[in-house]
């Protein structure tokens, strides 16, 4: 049956899926679905398992929201199933998905297109552990794993190496620290929306971003006007480096010190958090776009062959 047949689209929500941010994922998922029953969609929620594409075939919905985050819905995995079965989906396509969450290859676009970036390596996991393999401060993270699950910090004063738990896996990437306020700015297809500052006790965790009170978003940022300019080109640039389609976030830190000099482009999400107290949202918001707007103009940009 065709989308002509019926009155409204059947929309099926992916969320939950496999990762480590699973929580995360199904409130997202959660949230959107409710905004697009608002907008007037017909909308069928599903948890991402191990049957999905078994339940994607049985619900043949006209369009795919993708409200997964982490592995397999945000690094290309499931895009390709929904390419595979041709059902158009949200968000960005295969290769972009894949270069996004791979933090050292989505680096080498970065510095091929002239965007700051600060100096990494990717290192072993007992390398690490066993010796400082760069002067510290520094950051170790997974290369490819998404929100701030499993961050090391060494700071300058710190006695050794870090001792890494065991969700760390056995490479990892180890960066220069980079010291500054954090920054983010959300890109809804060819249009950066705005620069948030993101204001945090301390380290800006997994607990920080999505618990309640973790973190004060000011709207907009109270930055020099040439810092925010400079935020909306490079996250619009890093965008169409990595061939993001939809809404992606760019998160950058800045050291007011250094100026200009002193803003540095970390990564970009191409799964932005969507519940309605999440970066994204609260800037299409400041925009002048509803939540269920902003879910309708994604659901409205989808299709294959992203």
């Amino acid at each position: 049956m065709g989308m002509s047949s019926r009155a409204a689209p059947r929309i099926c929500v992916l969320k939950g899926g496999l990762s480590a941010e699973r929580e995360v994922s199904l409130s997202s998922g959660q949230e959107c679905a409710k905004a697009l029953r608002v907008a007037g969609y017909e909308v069928i929620e599903l948890d991402a398992r191990g049957d999905v594409v078994q339940r994607l075939v049985e619900i043949a919905p006209d369009i795919t929201f993708n409200a997964l985050h982490g592995r397999f819905g945000e690094d290309g995995c499931i895009q390709g199933i929904l390419e595979w079965l041709r059902l158009p989906y949200t968000h960005s396509g295969v290769l972009a998905s894949s270069l996004a969450m791979d933090k050292e290859r989505s680096k080498a676009a970065f510095v091929a297109a002239g965007l700051p970036v600060v100096p990494s390596l990717l290192a072993g996991k007992a390398q690490v552990m066993a010796a400082h393999v760069m002067d510290p401060p520094y950051v170790v993270k997974p290369n490819n794993e998404g929100s701030s699950v499993g961050v090391y910090l060494v700071h300058e004063a710190a006695n050794g190496p870090p001792q890494l738990g065991k969700e760390m896996p056995e490479e990892v990437m180890v960066e220069a620290y980079a010291p500054g306020r954090e920054l983010t700015t959300t890109v809804m297809g060819d249009r950066a929306l705005g620069v948030t500052d993101i204001l945090t006790d301390g380290w800006y965790d997994y607990d920080a971003k999505y618990k309640p009170g973790g973190s004060r978003h000011v709207l907009p940022a109270d930055i020099p006007p040439e810092i925010e300019a400079a935020c909306l080109d490079h996250a619009l640039r890093a965008h169409r480096a990595l061939g993001c389609r939809g809404v992606s976030r760019t998160d950058f830190r800045w050291d007011e010190a250094r100026g200009i000099d002193g803003l540095i482009l970390l990564e970009v999400n191409t799964q932005p958090g969507m519940t309605p107290t999440s970066l994204s949202p609260e800037q299409a918001a400041h925009c002048g776009l509803s939540f269920a707007d902003f879910c309708r103009w994604m659901v409205e940009d989808a299709s294959c062959d992203r």
